[in-house]
């Protein structure tokens, strides 16, 4: 064998096809040996096996490469003085929840400042920007030929325009009407009981359709009521409740502009959220410090060149002054190691913890008892660097604690986020200006989505004051959470599913079983802008896709909340296309056609429809319709200024918002910004937690731990490039492996393996050596590493551990361009 490689390799050396070199050094892998001889020959084996070669990785997120994009995406665009007129329309940005547009118009933060973009909503923009998609894409592209398609490439085929169906029988999508479309859905609905359906919310749609959807889905009898943030910052919500009693963020903006010191623990924000990158960069001009807590070192995070400022796009800024490395799955004991060096400093604020906190006593007596031992081993981080962070911690004056997924995504999501508010309760540093707790959330309206209802179980206030408000009696049968509805779906209790936005099938793990159980149900609904992985794979029996408005093409003004809780007015826009619709029109008019049927079938005529939407308070629901759905005009709820009367009645801190499209005066959710040591517990006072630190997981000979990431050229499951420009990565069927796991597992750079997870096999992987992770983990990209991901929940937040996943490499062949 080792005579056959020197032969083809000689032979290479004259003639020089790439391809035999390809061989030869693949012949050279499976036989252990070294290629020797002419450098240029082995670097080229190597390109042609590796296909086109590494990415030039950058050295700093931002800067000039970002400032290119834009040009390139104006382009697309049709020009770039029709993007920026675009970008420029009041109107909330339509990807971070990190908060932008309204009526100061687009580009402009909740601190005023001007230019402020990104390359996500420059990229959301021109998605909605693109042509119409024809009919007769239809005739040519059915699943299968979408299958075939990227998640990139099904974004790029165009803007939905028309309804659309598929059913087994006709093996494809077919254009139908607007009215066979509502036809089918409210005639699905009416032979269905309320409790076989469900009714998912994505954070891309308004506060008005997200309260009107789930007010009609409770009218109509069930609380299968969720929304994505249960795959995603649902931990931080019910974490952030356990502590302050309160799910959102403890600060505004001005708050973090005014720290000295913020963490950033488990998130990127350099790529999934660009903006807040401005505010650190002022905060290091400050003399203020940003320590950064990640498996990964990632790029934008080390330095970043904030394109609006010109110091920073000519020199670049430091953004981590401290840049920690935990083992994935390792932030509880890390965290947890930090809070007993500042208790064993001293530098904790006894009389805060005494006079504003419950369970302090227990929480010194449980730091006290976790020995150094534990905590190290179950981080994987050194007591030297965990000393070196509570020094650098006791020092600040106001420090903001912020994270996104690394720290929800794990079956203790929720006690992640306890332990980070331990950590910041023991120096005070919640409950006073300047200072607090910052989950940074995804999508531009999740949170106001979760704060107008859409959730199984209702706050009680707005319970009693919905059912006041309209005259109703709501159902209080259990609603089920996201994963419980796909396990419903996959049993056969659940017959119907209406999805308004978002990416069902591409945001669940396992993605084999996600596509099962969709495939079980009698009918799902799809309220789109732009075809995703979920109207290739995601098909019931029945499936229509209704396209909808985007939100700078509404009709009429809606409102959206920051993560600041900060609600601002959109004032929408002319449609780019014919034929979408407005959400609440959608949702209005399906509910009015079940309504009608429900009339038809014996509601007592009095509780009939009522010009002004509502029925009169404490009316008794009609014989037919048992809880309520024909006391609302829902003809007339198409008047989003009608929704956002109900809304200001019914959810607290919200009363500004009935005024809000005649004033124009947006403004801050009251009772959710701490700025004094009051907390909307039981008895007023923030509470701390004690934990059971969990085991490194992992550790076997074979094993890695591997966490699902984002690259920069993505938005949750919308994937707008292929390439991750920060990472130097090109492509996305790779594992980002240390080169000591290269070496420790046997395998090579050049071959391609199939990653073995809890939940299944991804095949033709490409192995990519990545120096900037801890050895030991490895990485994979979002939504398509979904197929590896198990069902295992947190069980307080029921969010899925999409970290943490471990795996299992086997070599397959050779990795071809």
């Amino acid at each position: 064998m080792a005579n056959g490689i020197a032969y083809l390799l000689d032979e290479a050396r004259t003639s020089g096809p790439e391809r035999r070199l390809a061989d030869a050094y693949l012949l050279a892998m499976n036989e252990g040996l070294r290629i020797s001889g002419n450098r240029a020959i082995r670097t080229a084996i190597q390109r042609v096996a590796l296909g086109s070669g590494e990415m030039r990785k950058v050295k700093t997120g931002g800067g000039w490469p970002a400032l290119l994009y834009t040009f390139r995406k104006g382009r697309e665009a049709g020009g770039i003085w029709q993007l920026w007129k675009a970008m420029r329309t009041k109107n909330a940005c339509k990807t971070c929840a990190l908060g932008m547009g309204g009526q100061r118009g687009g580009m402009v933060n909740e601190a005023g400042h001007f230019p402020e973009v990104c390359k996500k909503s420059l990229q959301a923009m021109v998605a909605d920007m693109q042509g119409a998609i024809t009919p007769d894409f239809w005739a040519k592209y059915g699943p299968d030929e979408l299958r075939g398609l990227s998640p990139r490439e099904l974004e790029n085929c165009g803007r939905l325009t028309q309804p659309v169906l598929y059913t087994p029988a006709l093996k494809r999508f077919q254009p139908i009407s607007w009215e066979d479309a509502f036809h089918r859905i409210v005639g699905k609905l009416r032979e269905l009981t309320p409790d076989e359906t469900f009714w998912y919310f994505s954070g891309r749609s308004s506060n008005e359709a997200g309260f009107l959807l789930q007010m009609f889905a409770r009218l109509y009898g069930t609380n299968n009521v969720n929304n994505c943030s249960f795959y995603c910052h649902q931990a931080s919500g019910v974490g952030l409740t356990s502590v302050t009693g309160s799910g959102t963020a403890t600060v505004t903006l001005d708050d973090v502009e005014k720290s000295d010191m913020v963490f950033v623990i488990g998130g990127n924000p350099a790529s999934n959220h660009p903006r807040i990158m401005r505010s650190l960069m002022t905060l290091r001009r400050r003399g203020g410090e940003v320590i950064v807590i990640n498996p990964i070192v990632e790029t934008g995070l080390v330095n970043f060149s904030v394109p609006s400022d010109v110091r920073s796009m000519l020199f670049g800024t430091k953004i981590a002054s401290l840049y920690v490395q935990p083992h994935i799955g390792g932030d509880l004991a890390l965290l947890t190691g930090i809070s007993k060096q500042i208790v064993e400093m001293g530098a904790h604020d006894l009389p805060f913890l005494e006079s504003s906190c419950n369970n302090w006593d227990e929480l010194r007596d449980w730091l006290a008892s976790v020995t150094w031992e534990e905590i190290i081993a179950k981080s994987g981080v050194p007591r030297e660097e965990i000393n070196e962070i509570a020094e650098r911690y006791a020092k600040s004056k106001n420090a903001v604690f912020s994270w996104t997924m690394g720290i929800t995504h794990h079956v203790h999501g929720v006690e992640n986020v306890q332990a980070i508010g331990n950590l910041a309760l023991l120096r005070g540093m919640v409950g006073k200006p300047n200072a607090g707790l910052m989950p940074i959330r995804g999508h531009s309206n999740v949170q106001g989505i979760g704060s107008v209802g859409v959730t199984p179980k209702l706050k009680d206030v707005l319970f009693d004051r919905l059912q006041s408000h309209f005259g109703v009696k709501l159902p209080t049968t259990e609603g089920r959470d996201t994963m419980a509805c796909m396990n419903g779906a996959d049993n056969g209790e659940l017959k119907f599913g209406l999805c308004l936005g978002g990416n069902l099938y591409g945001s669940n793990p396992d993605s084999t079983y996600a596509q099962q159980a969709i495939e079980k149900l009698d009918m799902l609904v799809y309220m789109s802008t732009t075809l995703n992985t979920g109207h290739a794979f995601g098909l019931a029996k029945e499936t229509l896709i209704l396209p909808v408005l985007a939100r700078d093409e509404e009709p009429q003004a809606t409102t959206q909340e920051s993560m600041f809780n900060f609600v601002r007015l959109s004032d929408g826009g002319p449609a780019r296309h014919a034929g979408p619709k407005s959400e609440v029109e959608v949702i209005a008019s399906i509910a009015s056609g079940v309504a009608d049927g429900r009339r038809a079938a014996g509601a007592n005529g009095s509780n009939g429809a009522h010009s002004n939407g509502d029925a009169p308070p404490g009316q008794s629901p009609g014989l037919g319709d048992p809880t309520g759905l024909t006391a609302v005009n829902w003809q007339s709820m198409q008047d989003t200024g009608r929704i956002r009367d109900a809304i200001a009645a019914i959810v607290p801190g919200f009363e500004q918002i009935a005024e809000i499209d005649k004033n124009k005066q947006e403004f801050q959710v009251g009772g959710r910004t701490f700025h004094q040591a009051s907390f909307p517990t039981y008895n007023g006072r923030a509470n701390l937690h004690t934990h059971r630190l969990p085991e490194i997981q992992g550790q076997g000979e074979r094993e890695l731990r591997l966490m699902t990431i984002r690259s920069e050229g993505q938005f949750n499951t919308v994937v707008y490039e292929d390439y991750d420009l920060y990472r130097g990565v090109e492509r996305r069927d790779v594992i980002l492996i240390h080169p000591d796991d290269i070496r420790r597992l046997g395998v090579h750079q050049g071959m391609t393996v199939a990653v073995h997870g809890p939940a299944g096999t991804l095949r033709n992987v490409r192995l990519h050596p990545f120096e900037e992770i801890r050895p030991g983990n490895a990485a994979m990209y979002y939504p398509e590493a979904n197929v590896l991901v198990s069902r295992h929940l947190d069980p307080s937040s029921k969010t899925p551990a999409f970290k943490c996943v471990i795996v299992r490499l086997e070599v397959e062949g050779l990795a071809l361009a």
